[in-house]
């Protein structure tokens, strides 16, 4: 599924004192299938532009168009089974009895049949990687990581042709990190679903995601593919930003090492280089 924004803005609180142009006059292009990452300072839109996608803001200006059809005129409850957004801390929102009750929410909100909405909830599940015996747990009883997988399987549960996390992984430690990234690619590769990842981590930006998009007071610094953006480390710090951890390092071991490359932006890229390096002396 496609998204089209055209010349977006968006005004908060308009006609009031404390009236805040949010958006101003944005517009990009993301088509089926695409992983995309939006990066950006605190209070630099990212937030904002993805709420239009599903409808929880409409444009003050301009328009957002899903899948061929204008946000203003769609229909809400269609728009957010196709679109479907995990925001920060989603566990948060966990309220039912049982797991299983809170991934069929929104299937029991739209009337489906209990046994249909029995083979969808346990499909969302596996897709999530969790054993369908959590569904009779309460999901206080369990982990940050398995409540972040329930909350997004209750997303899954809806068959969103997009999928947009804004922050999917903030508050859990490494390994719970690692757990959901995988996923998330998982979910990418074995559907081809459109997904959108808001993220202030460059380093899982740079490892995950094909193209990036900087937002920078309400509008669009750049757009392009990971490489392309990274490379453009002064431009970034000159927002707020950064470039990868692992790119400054290749950076100053460019100062001992001349014939490094420093266009370097995942750890991965980072070994490879420095075993070719270090093969290349060897055999010198």
């Amino acid at each position: 599924m496609s998204i089209i924004v055209d010349n977006l803005s968006y005004v908060y609180m308009k006609g009031s004192p404390f009236e805040k142009r949010a958006l101003k006059n944005v517009s990009l292009t993301i088509e089926d299938g695409e992983f995309v990452g939006i990066i950006g300072h605190t209070g630099s839109g990212k937030s904002t532009l993805i709420q239009h996608f599903n409808g929880l803001l409409k444009p003050s200006e301009g328009k957002v168009v899903i899948n061929g059809t204008d946000i203003q005129g769609k229909d809400l409850k269609e728009l957010r089974r196709q679109v479907g957004i995990v925001f920060q801390y989603p566990e948060h929102q966990l309220f039912e009895e049982t797991v299983y009750k809170d991934v069929a929410f929104g299937l029991l909100k739209q009337g489906m049949r209990q046994e249909d909405i029995e083979v969808r909830v346990n499909k969302a599940i596996e897709a999530v990687g969790l054993d369908k015996s959590i569904l009779e747990k309460s999901p206080f009883e369990l982990s940050g990581g398995q409540k972040r997988r329930v909350a997004i399987a209750g997303v899954l549960v809806m068959n969103p042709g997009i999928l947009v996390l804004d922050e999917p992984t903030a508050g859990l430690d490494p390994r719970g990190r690692d757990e959901i990234y995988s996923l998330i690619t998982k979910l990418h590769e074995d559907r081809g679903m459109t997904i959108i990842l808001v993220s202030h981590s460059m380093e899982d930006v740079a490892r995950l995601v094909d193209r990036v998009i900087v937002m920078n007071d309400g509008t669009i610094e750049m757009d392009g593919p990971v490489r392309e953006v990274f490379k453009n480390a002064e431009r970034l710090e000159s927002i707020g930003l950064s470039v990868p951890q692992i790119t400054y390092l290749m950076k100053r071991l460019k100062r001992v090492v001349p014939e490094i490359r420093e266009d370097v932006f995942t750890v991965k890229e980072a070994k490879a280089e420095l075993i070719k390096i270090l093969r290349r002396k060897s055999n010198a």
